[in-house]
C-alpha cells in the first residue's frame, strides 16, 4: 500500500515531490499515517553491495511547516554514514556467524580453549574448557590463573603462557608448546598446548586475546554422529552404520557383535560390505577414515 517506497539511492525527496498532491488521497496516507498527526514525509533510501535495504523517514506533523532545502541537505550529509554503519552492521553480523559456526565445531570436537589477554586476564573460555576446569582434576581455575595439582607442572605452564605473551607482545615467531597434566584420579592425562596469537596489523585493544591455551582430556566422550549422517556419507545400510560407530568407537567386532545382538558371521558380513563401500581393506582403516571424515562434525 506504501507507495513512497524503492527510492533511488542517494536522493532526498518529499512524499509531494515524488507522488504529487494526490499523495494526500492514498490509501496508505488515510489509513495509517494522517491517525498519527503525520502530514510531512521525507524519506531517502538505502542499498548495500550485501542486498540490505534500509528506508530512512522523517515526519512532522501537521501544524509544522514543510521541509526545507535545509533539512534536505542535512538529510543527504547524513546518507553515506548511515549507509557505512550499516554496512559494518552487516561485517559484524556475518563475523558473529562464523564465530558461532567456529565455536561450535571446536565443542564438537571436545577441545577446550581458554584465551589470555596480554594482562594476563582470561578473556573467554569455551564450554568444553568449562567442563574440564570444573572436575577441578589435574587443574582448575583460580581467578584469573589456570592452577596444575602438581606444583612443577603448575610452574611449567606458567612459564609457556608467560613466553608466549612476549613473542605475542615483540611480534616475534609464534611460540607453541605442550604439555601433559596429571590427574589425581588416575585418569589419563589431559593434553595441554599454549599458542601465542599474533597481533593484528593495528591492533590496540589491551583486552584482546594474545595467548590460547588448548585442553584435551583424551576420556571425554564426544556425543555421537548420527547413524543417518554416517548412512549418508558411506551408503550404508542401517545395520552397517550401526556396526561401523561401534568399531569407530574403539569396540572389537566381537564386541560389536554382541552389542548389536548378532553373529559374529553376520558382523563379519556387513564388515565386508562396509570395506566394499568404503574402499578400505582393514579395520583400522575404516576407524582412521570414519574419524578423519566430517562425520564428526555432524
Amino acid at each position: 500500500m506504501d507507495p513512497f517506497v524503492r527510492l533511488t539511492e542517494g536522493t532526498v525527496v518529499t512524499a509531494e515531490e515524488l507522488i504529487g498532491k494526490q499523495w494526500l488521497q492514498s490509501q496508505y496516507y488515510k489509513e495509517f499515517l494522517e491517525p498519527l498527526d503525520i502530514r510531512h514525509l521525507l524519506g531517502a533510501d538505502i542499498y548495500t553491495d550485501e542486498g540490505i535495504e534500509c528506508r530512512l523517514r522523517v515526519t512532522r506533523s501537521h501544524d509544522a511547516r514543510p521541509f526545507s532545502p535545509a533539512d534536505k541537505a542535512l538529510v543527504r550529509f547524513l546518507l553515506p554514514h548511515l549507509k557505512r554503519s550499516i554496512q559494518l552492521h552487516a561485517r559484524l553480523d556475518f563475523l558473529e556467524c562464523e564465530r558461532q559456526l567456529f565455536a561450535g565445531t571446536v565443542n564438537r570436537m571436545l577441545l577446550g580453549i581458554v584465551s589470555f589477554a596480554q594482562s594476563g586476564a582470561i578473556v573467554e573460555m569455551n564450554q568444553e574448557a568449562k567442563r574440564i576446569l570444573a572436575e577441578k582434576d589435574g587443574i582448575s581455575l583460580s581467578g584469573n590463573n589456570l592452577v596444575l595439582g602438581i606444583a612443577q607442572e603448575s610452574r611449567e605452564l606458567q612459564r609457556m603462557i608467560r613466553q608466549a605473551q612476549v613473542a605475542t607482545a615483540a611480534a616475534g615467531p609464534a611460540v607453541v608448546e605442550g604439555m601433559s597434566v596429571t590427574r589425581p584420579s588416575g585418569r589419563a592425562k589431559l593434553g595441554v598446548l599454549v599458542k601465542a596469537i599474533p597481533m593484528a596489523r593495528y591492533s590496540e585493544s589491551k583486552q584482546r586475546p594474545s595467548v590460547a591455551v588448548f585442553l584435551r582430556d583424551p576420556e571425554s566422550n564426544a556425543a555421537q554422529p548420527s547413524h543417518e549422517l554416517l548412512r549418508r556419507l558411506f551408503g550404508l545400510t542401517r545395520m552397517e552404520a550401526a556396526l561401523a560407530m561401534l568399531l569407530a568407537e574403539g569396540h572389537t567386532l566381537d564386541e560389536a557383535a554382541e552389542k548389536m545382538d548378532v553373529r559374529r558371521n553376520t558382523a563379519r558380513t556387513h564388515l565386508r560390505s562396509i570395506f566394499c563401500k568404503t574402499g578400505v581393506t582393514r579395520q583400522t582403516m575404516l576407524v582412521r577414515l570414519l574419524l578423519n571424515s566430517v562425520l564428526t562434525l555432524g
